[in-house]
């Protein structure tokens, strides 16, 4: 390739003609496969920010939205061992372009739910264009028939429920199958056709669009959400919900069609990158005999055998015919599991993958249940402080690795001492929460304060038990639906058709306000305790992120040159296996183990409505505290057989009496391979 880049900047007009293509710029390449990149991340975050929305809009329990949201792992899993294998054998820019196409195709799939089912529906004290009656309290009408809760389960309802579900895993499925070309292929594509100056800073700038695409999925999330779901199905002067309604439903389906628009577009230029284009120029290329009588090119020189060194394996196994290849493949993952430096920091990250696995899926829901937050406000927490504060820890992490040129002893003792930090502020937020609201008849028992007459304040209203119109009552007691609380009437905003407040309420009894409610949930009531937990989390966070950089540089330079490409590609997938996949999973099981009121759709369980709220947040944060444990311990067991290769390393060198020997045992290593 030197040569070749030597021969075409002898011809000037050639040259010339070359470079006013951009797609034989290096450069574009690396703008488009950011742009790419951030619309890819879009697409797989957006749906994690909208998790608890989707939930509520068709009935989903948290088990199968977390099942849901790591399904793209599966066809990721699947097909990424294949791409170490084919590596250059294909026309890389095109399978690119390719897995771009299915990812937007994905991101349409995803919205198209919203498209083939009806309006959403939710109970409301005002008829209106979807029913005639209302969840009042309606003595005269036996059993509150025709109320939307108690509509009944028709077999067309059912097939739109199964059709939701297969629509929304053959989308993430299909997600997962286009996200596997487009990281791999990109990166060694900008390593092949960059030059060896300029090669580290295109990938540091992909890198960072990679932690930087899921906070900008996240503030999507918070802008979409604002909007009503069925924006483009119904008016606005007919929906009674605000933003602030615990029925509130936000567009979801709207996000989607934004990210797979923007992939769409990005897919457009690979299809017109060559399958090899000219060497980058740089320094190396452009040296001079006098930089050569200066000693430059033995530098040049050593970069290059660094570089060979980290190739020798790809290339060697691309030589493989393919059924070589997969014979190969579980010898040298027996191999690298074998090194019990590599297998614990493997673990480590696992324990860390999973930990962010659960942040980034349900940390938004665990937001609006424990301190009644907007889904709008916990994506905007998430995409402004959270992930930002993991992306400073990784940059701090490896400032520190770069200014004090780590050797691995010191590499393990800083990922325990960040581990260590991060469990000293993530262990309190055990306790930062709110207790669950006082809700009438599930987590209050109102015959204490009110009376024997409050067993009978409703029997003659014929409630419904499906209805859910949560309402705050004078008395800071919250009730499921005006209904259960015995309201008679109902005083309505003539503006905008919304509902002001509830009167003539035969179960509500409070000082001046006797009888009346106001809309809405009465919230948890800790609001001060919000800002405590937020900087808590984002400080946790940052040190946690510091592990990042050094576990990455004690698998790089623990095993050897040959097995380095393969030993990076077993560690992704043993963390898709063991972490991205059953993490949401795991999380959303142990979230559905602390409800204590379900959403009935065709007589099974759907979305929950009410949760225990010290479980919700024990369980959720002691998942995550576990992790984080695991981790200090394997990070723990890293540094002690480090240690204790270190000193075995300096006694061999003081037996054999080696000076040398002994100083490079006990320093760091300086050779350029452990260099960050």
């Amino acid at each position: 390739m030197a040569g070749t880049a030597r021969k075409s900047s002898s011809s000037g007009p050639s040259q010339h003609t070359l470079c006013r293509s951009p797609f034989l710029s290096i450069k574009f390449f690396v703008f488009c496969h950011g742009l790419l990149q951030l619309s890819q991340l879009l697409v797989s975050g957006y749906l994690k920010s909208s998790i608890s929305t989707i939930e509520r809009r068709y009935g989903l329990s948290s088990q199968t939205s977390g099942l849901l949201a790591s399904f793209n792992e599966v066809g990721n899993t699947l097909l990424i061992v294949f791409v170490s294998y084919f590596g250059s054998r294909v026309h890389r820019p095109r399978f690119i372009g390719c897995g771009a196409i299915l990812v937007s195709l994905a991101g349409f799939l995803m919205s198209l739910p919203h498209f083939i089912t009806g309006p959403y529906e939710y109970d409301q004290s005002v008829a209106s264009m979807f029913s005639n009656t209302t969840d009042l309290c309606q003595p005269g009408v036996p059993g509150s028939q025709g109320n939307l809760s108690q509509g009944s389960c028709t077999p067309r309802a059912a097939r739109e429920n199964h059709a939701v579900l297969l629509v929304m895993f053959t989308a993430q499925a299909l997600l997962g199958i286009g996200g596997v070309p487009i990281q791999p292929f990109g990166i060694s594509y900008i390593d092949d056709f960059a030059s060896e100056r300029n090669s580290p800073l295109y990938l540091g700038i992909l890198f960072s669009v990679t932690v930087i695409g899921p906070g900008v999925a996240f503030m999507l999330g918070s802008a979409m959400l604002r909007f009503y779901v069925d924006i483009d199905k119904v008016s606005r002067d007919k929906v009674q919900l605000t933003h602030k309604d615990p029925r509130w439903v936000g567009a979801w389906w709207l996000g989607f069609l934004v990210a797979a628009s923007l992939v769409a577009l990005s897919a457009v230029p690979y299809f017109f990158f060559p399958r090899e284009m000219p060497k980058e120029v740089g320094e190396v290329l452009q040296m001079t005999p006098q930089k050569v009588a200066s000693g430059k090119e033995s530098d040049s020189k050593k970069s290059k055998d660094v570089l060979s060194q980290l190739r020798l394996s790809s290339e060697h196994l691309q030589n493989l015919s393919l059924t070589k290849f997969i014979k190969h493949f579980p010898l040298v993952l027996l191999r690298n599991l074998r090194h019990p430096v590599y297998l614990l920091v493997v673990l480590a990250q696992v324990n860390l993958s999973a930990m962010v696995a659960g942040l980034a899926t349900f940390m938004g829901k665990f937001l609006e249940r424990q301190f009644s937050l907007t889904a709008s406000l916990a994506n905007m927490i998430i995409g402004a402080v959270n992930i930002p504060g993991a992306m400073v820890g990784i940059v701090v992490g490896g400032a520190i690795m770069k200014r004090f040129q780590m050797s691995l002893r010191q590499c393990s003792a800083m990922c325990v001492l960040g581990m260590f930090l991060c469990l000293l502020l993530a262990f309190p937020l055990l306790f930062l929460g709110c207790p669950t609201q006082k809700v009438a008849g599930i987590t209050y028992t109102e015959s204490s304060e009110l009376g024997h007459q409050a067993w009978e304040c409703n029997l003659q209203c014929h409630c419904p038990e499906k209805a859910y119109n949560p309402i705050c009552g004078s008395n800071a007691i919250e009730y499921i639906s005006p209904c259960s609380a015995g309201c008679r009437a109902v005083n309505i905003n003539v503006d905008n058709n919304s509902v002001l407040h509830y009167t003539n309420c035969s179960c509500i009894s409070g000082d001046g306000l006797e009888g009346s409610a106001k809309p809405g949930t009465c919230g948890t009531g800790c609001s001060h305790l919000f800002l405590p937990f937020v900087v808590l989390s984002c400080l946790a966070g940052i040190l946690a992120s510091t592990s990042h950089t050094p576990s990455f540089m004690l698998i790089l330079r623990s095993i050897q040159p040959e097995d380095k490409s393969f030993a990076v590609g077993i560690q992704f997938m043993l963390l898709r296996v063991l972490a991205w996949m059953p993490g949401p999973v795991l999380y959303g099981s142990a979230i559905d183990t602390t409800c204590i009121l379900w959403e009935k759709k065709c007589d099974r369980k759907a979305a929950c409505r009410y949760y225990d709220n010290n479980l919700f947040r024990q369980r959720y944060l002691g998942l995550q505290f576990f992790f984080e444990v695991g981790a200090f311990l394997c990070f723990v067991a890293v540094y002690v057989i480090l240690r204790r290769q270190e000193r075995e390393a300096r006694s061999t060198a003081e037996t054999k009496g080696d000076p040398e020997k002994e100083k490079l045992a006990g320093n760091s290593i300086k050779s350029p391979e452990s260099k960050v």
